[in-house]
């Protein structure tokens, strides 16, 4: 866990991901919020990566046969996976790894849609507005607003919250 020097008194303060990670829990301290909020931010996360996916991507030449491997979703995987680097490397591998996993069902909706089956952009929709919904459910429990109206970076906080809980859990230094 990286800490920064207090200039001029030598003390130890924490870093600016456990800063977030305390500003962020301040609004979420009920136990049902929390609960809702395991299962729905993930959601979230997914849908709106399936949902930027399924956005059309051009036909690049320089590309050649990696046509079809860059899409939309590459520049968001890389923009939050350089924010979450940025925060802590292990953080961001641990996010790295579970985007993985998340792609691996999204082309999975692919082959799905394909095979004739609900488009994925629809999939993804629907389970973005549900989830968000979830969202707002259990703010309205906790009686306090959601972390990013005040401030649109814990959107991507969230995530990382998250995954700080089962690092502790482990002794998993992020």
């Amino acid at each position: 866990m990286k800490k920064e020097q207090n200039k001029g008194t030598g003390a130890n303060t924490k870093s600016e991901v456990d800063m977030l990670f305390d500003k962020y829990a301040e609004s979420h301290q009920n136990h049902t919020n929390e609960t809702i909020h395991w299962v729905c931010v993930p959601l979230i996360v997914f849908s709106l990566l399936g949902l930027v996916w399924a956005i059309p991507f051009p036909h690049l030449e320089f590309l050649g046969r990696y046509n079809g491997y860059v899409n939309w979703a590459s520049f968001l995987i890389a923009f939050s996976v350089y924010y979450y680097y940025r925060l802590s490397p292990v953080m961001s591998y641990l996010m790295l790894l579970l985007i993985f996993g998340m792609s691996i069902l999204i082309v999975q909706l692919e082959k799905v849609e394909a095979a004739g089956g609900p488009a994925l952009w629809l999939v993804c929709l629907v389970i973005f507005v549900l989830a968000w919904i979830g969202q707002f459910i259990g703010h309205k429990i906790e009686g306090k607003k959601p972390s990013f109206l005040e401030d649109v970076k814990f959107l991507l906080i969230g995530p990382i919250w998250l995954l700080h809980f089962i690092c502790k859990k482990v002794g998993l230094r992020y």
